[in-house]
């Protein structure tokens, strides 16, 4: 493996564990008080605009170094194939669902932020974001997959 491609895959490893960590450290830690009402609205807007940034800046990473990954092992029969490159189309599909659940749970988080709100549109959140929580869980055990069918 060459520096690139050893930079490439740890840069995608540590953006796969900081976005998957940040989505079920917010479900696990963020979600239960704003959905009691124990959460202030200057607290918790930060909190759900880094999410916000992390997703959205783990998915352009994600998409770039995966994409190199997958240019540079794969090609299109293999992918389409293999049991790997199945574990690799899961991955993609995965991500662009984590991707979409975030958001929509995030915004619907922030949507009372105007009014002072944070218990209400905490539990209209509840179902993206432990959505998002189960996605991700399983994009971190399809990557574990796809290493143990690497070596």
């Amino acid at each position: 493996m060459s520096i690139v491609d050893a930079a490439i895959f740890g840069t995608h490893l540590v953006f796969a564990g900081l976005w998957s960590g940040s989505v079920l450290f917010t479900v696990y830690a963020v979600l239960p008080v704003a959905m009691d009402g124990d959460a202030r609205v200057r607290a918790l807007e930060p909190v759900v605009g880094k999410l916000k940034i992390v997703s959205r800046t783990s998915a352009l990473v994600l998409l770039l170094t995966g994409g190199h990954m997958a240019a540079t092992r794969y090609t299109a029969a293999s992918l389409t194939g293999s049991g790997r490159g199945h574990l690799v189309l899961t991955m993609v599909a995965l991500w662009f669902l984590l991707a979409g659940l975030v958001e929509v749970g995030a915004s619907k988080l922030s949507d009372g932020f105007e009014q002072k709100k944070v218990g209400e549109p905490a539990r209209e959140a509840r179902p993206f974001l432990l959505g998002a929580a189960v996605v991700a869980v399983l994009l971190l055990l399809d990557a574990g997959a796809i290493l143990g069918l690497y070596y």
